[in-house]
Parts: structure tokens; C-alpha cells; sequence
């Protein structure tokens, strides 16, 4: 495991999927040049993502393969399909930057919390339900995807009281400007101007 020094530290985005925080993470990332953990799954790439940017989307065999050589940080399996992050992305990020973001469910950010303990700081970004059904509308996620997501947001919901942070995202401009500033105060540096 990767030893973080003193002002380094792991800054995770957790919630509900569709509360915006990937969008957060990203509007963060974009604004302080703090880079971000790109996970890998064996789900499909839905039309708007990236391949390298929102995920490394590779084969179940491929995964399998990294898994058995212990690359992996941590892994969960969710509906189905295998989602992680690897340590050797981690440690090389840490080379050129003192912090990194990751966006994660409640159950890969409580092992990343597990192995880095108080160098991991939560973020938990939610929004209500009937809010969070509208914006993957909006993404282009189709009704098999919604159901399969609302399925899980109770369950999200309950992981809200053990993150460090709490942001009810009614607007992610707003949010992410809030949470920028509580960076300052891990960081020790300006990052807004006055």
C-alpha cells in the first residue's frame, strides 16, 4: 500500500448515482488541477462517457486477469459488473500532485477509508430522489439503468452520516464553489480569489 505524506491526502465523492458527483468531481478537478482516480469496470459504456476519462471500460476476462495479480486497490461488484481502482494509478498520480479525487460508491470508499484512514476525506453528494430520476433522464440512461440505480439509493442514503462532508446538490456550480473552499483547509493554500 502506498504511504501518503503529510499534506496528502484522497478526496472521494460518494451518493447516490445521478446526485451530480461525478459532475462535482469534475468541475473540482478541472478548477484546482487536483487529478482524478479513473476506475475500471466490465459494464458497457453508456453513449456520453469517455473511455479513460469517466472509466477504463475492459473485458470480465481482463479484469479477472488484474485481480488475480493483486493490481487492484479495491473491487466490488455491482449489478453484475466489476468495478476498481488500481493501486500503480494511485501511486503514480501521487508522483506528480500532493492529492487525488475519486468518485465511488459507499462501498469502495469504505475500503479506501479502511487502508488510508484519516488521509481520506468524503464527500457525500446526494440529491432527493425524484431530482436524481430527472438528471439520468436528461443523461440519456435508459429505464433499465434508472430502476437498476434507484434500486440502490436507499442504500447509498444510509452511508451519508459517516462521511466527513454532507452537500445537498441543488445546484453543482454552488456545490462545487462550497466544497472548494473546504479544500483550502486541507491544503493550506488559496485556491479562490477574495
Amino acid at each position: 500500500m502506498f504511504n501518503l505524506k503529510e499534506k496528502e491526502f484522497i478526496f472521494v465523492f460518494t451518493g447516490p448515482d445521478g446526485a451530480g458527483r461525478k459532475t462535482i468531481a469534475e468541475m473540482i478537478f478541472r478548477s484546482l488541477d487536483i487529478p482524478h482516480v479513473v476506475s475500471y469496470t466490465t459494464r458497457p459504456k453508456k453513449p456520453m462517457e469517455v473511455e479513460g476519462h469517466d472509466y477504463h471500460f475492459i473485458t470480465e476476462e481482463q479484469f479477472h486477469h488484474a485481480e488475480k495479480n493483486n493490481e487492484f486497490l479495491e473491487s466490488v461488484v455491482l449489478d453484475g459488473y466489476h468495478y476498481g481502482i488500481k493501486e500503480s494509478d494511485i501511486t503514480s498520480l501521487f508522483k506528480e500532485k500532493q492529492s487525488v479525487i475519486m468518485v465511488l460508491n459507499a462501498e469502495g470508499t469504505e475500503t479506501i477509508k479502511r487502508l488510508y484512514g484519516d488521509k481520506v476525506v468524503r464527500f457525500f453528494i446526494y440529491a432527493d430522489s425524484d431530482t436524481v430520476i430527472e438528471r439520468q433522464k436528461k443523461r440519456g440512461d435508459s429505464e433499465e439503468d434508472i430502476k437498476r440505480h434507484i434500486a440502490h439509493y436507499e442504500e447509498s442514503m444510509a452511508y451519508r452520516e459517516e462521511c466527513e462532508h454532507i452537500f445537498e446538490n441543488f445546484d453543482s456550480s454552488h456545490t462545487a464553489f462550497e466544497i472548494t473552499k473546504l479544500f483550502e483547509n486541507y491544503l493550506n493554500v488559496q485556491f479562490l480569489e477574495e
